[in-house]
């Protein structure tokens, strides 16, 4: 029963619903709920920095429930996107259209790109296609290559593109994030075939095949509705991208892993990533907010990951801190003051 509480990320989709079918001030419903009523709830609602003890931890670690709810978001996530590409080609307003397209964009971000990362953490060939699937949905299949094997490895460092420097503002995070991940993704990649004895014009390089499934959704869109709704997707896809770079702007904003005599980063520690307890935010992004323990063992399910006393706290959860991050001089003034107490 513990499992049945991540199901509050189908409020997304309700309200996406809502929005598609809808007009005026509703279509923008979604937007209104994850950056409205999810931070008024979290401010007001007691946090849970609870953990499971090893013996529950063990029993939750191996009920499929919790996967199984992952996995129901995959054919709710591409159903939805196929209805947004039918619903979006009728005649709208202009308010109508940007309610709807933001709507299908916070999808893309908080079940698309959010579960694809949970998945593309797993072992298992199967779920990582799923991860894949959700990524696709908004043209960000690179972040598995680059998240798994660049971003873990560099956290907290100069040499990470997903982790933001002291007094870099978001708008400039946003453009050297996505530009430097999708690099560095092809580069290792690329290492990765040269250390197998294969040309990087191979179908076991992943950038490779991400890149051909992504011209063919394109062109698909392209073929069967036309230019506008392309030009509409791609505005979603885009919303996608930029909530979870605004969740890599505030999930290492300042912190820095130290070097050791020998010129070698610490071990990646709880201190290295931004924590928040907040139950509402925690629950909708499956446990996200979790981050330090997320990097101190990549493999941990998402259900199992710990809140620790020497992890940094937010002052309230992801949906508030991502507002409060498009206002540069608050975040500074806020968050220059935390990293000092650290």
């Amino acid at each position: 029963m513990k499992a049945l509480k991540y199901l509050l990320v189908f409020t997304i989709p309700l309200t996406t619903y809502i929005s598609f079918t809808s007009s005026g001030w509703l279509t923008f419903l979604t937007l209104l709920y994850t950056f409205g009523i999810v931070p008024i709830a979290d401010f007001f609602v007691q946090t849970d920095a609870e953990n499971f003890d090893k013996e529950q931890e063990e029993i939750e670690k191996n009920n499929k429930l919790y996967s199984y709810i992952l996995y129901l978001t995959v054919p709710v996530q591409v159903g939805f996107l196929v209805w947004f590409l039918f619903v979006i080609n009728e005649p709208h307003t202009t308010l109508d259209l940007i309610g709807k397209i933001s709507s299908m964009g916070i999808m893309c971000g908080v079940i698309g790109i959010n579960v694809g990362h949970e998945l593309g953490h797993r072992a298992n060939r199967f779920e990582q296609f799923l991860g894949e699937i959700q990524l696709l949905t908004s043209l960000e299949t690179h972040f598995l290559p680059y998240h798994n094997g660049g971003h873990h490895f560099n956290v907290a460092t100069p040499e990470d593109a997903a982790t933001a420097r002291k007094n870099e503002s978001l708008y400039t995070f946003w453009i050297r994030s996505q530009l430097m991940s999708y690099l560095q993704a092809w580069k290792l990649e690329n290492k990765r075939m040269k250390n197998s004895d294969r040309s990087w014009f191979h179908l076991q390089n992943r950038m490779l095949v991400y890149t051909f499934f992504h011209v063919a959704l394109l062109a698909s869109i392209f073929y069967f509705f036309g230019i506008s709704t392309l030009c509409y997707f791609l505005a979603a896809a885009i919303i996608g991208i930029l909530l979870l770079e605004t969740v890599n702007y505030i999930e290492h904003y300042g912190l820095l892993r130290e070097k050791n005599k020998f010129g070698r980063y610490e071990r990646v520690k709880h201190t290295h990533s931004w924590n928040s307890n907040h139950l509402i935010g925690k629950l909708v992004l499956f446990n996200l907010s979790r981050h330090s323990d997320h990097h101190y063992n990549g493999s941990k399910h998402y259900q199992t990951l710990k809140s620790l006393p020497e992890s940094p706290q937010m002052p309230t959860g992801y949906p508030g801190m991502m507002l409060l991050s498009l206002l540069p001089p608050l975040w500074f003034k806020l968050m220059n003051k935390k990293l000092q107490e650290i």
